[in-house]
């Protein structure tokens, strides 16, 4: 059994609809602000720029003085660019699309 098998049941997929529900940025910091504490999204969105330092082929110390990630979190999150889902890049690429990455 796959991870996302093993991560999919219906209060995840309800999570998920909740949040492809979310209309704007307004929305999306509402939302999160009472879903997940602060360091929580400030640890979700420093993982989303280490990835994107790692896309650009920026080294681990040059991303760690940038965002304070630590050389755990870059391998975490490097080992899911290189072995993981492709969610990451999924995300990546559409953001380069929109001229936002």
């Amino acid at each position: 059994m796959s991870t996302l098998e093993k991560l999919k049941d219906d209060q995840i997929d309800f999570l998920f609809e909740a949040i492809l529900s979310l209309k704007n940025k307004d929305e999306c910091y509402r939302f999160f602000e009472d879903i997940m504490t602060i360091a929580e999204i400030k640890a979700m969105a420093q993982r989303l720029a280490v990835a994107r330092m790692l896309e650009k082929g920026e080294t681990y110390t040059e991303i760690s003085e940038q965002t304070g990630a630590s050389t755990a979190t870059i391998s975490r999150v490097k080992r899911c660019l290189v072995y993981g889902a492709d969610g990451y890049k999924l995300v990546l690429e559409r953001l380069k699309e929109e001229g936002l990455f």
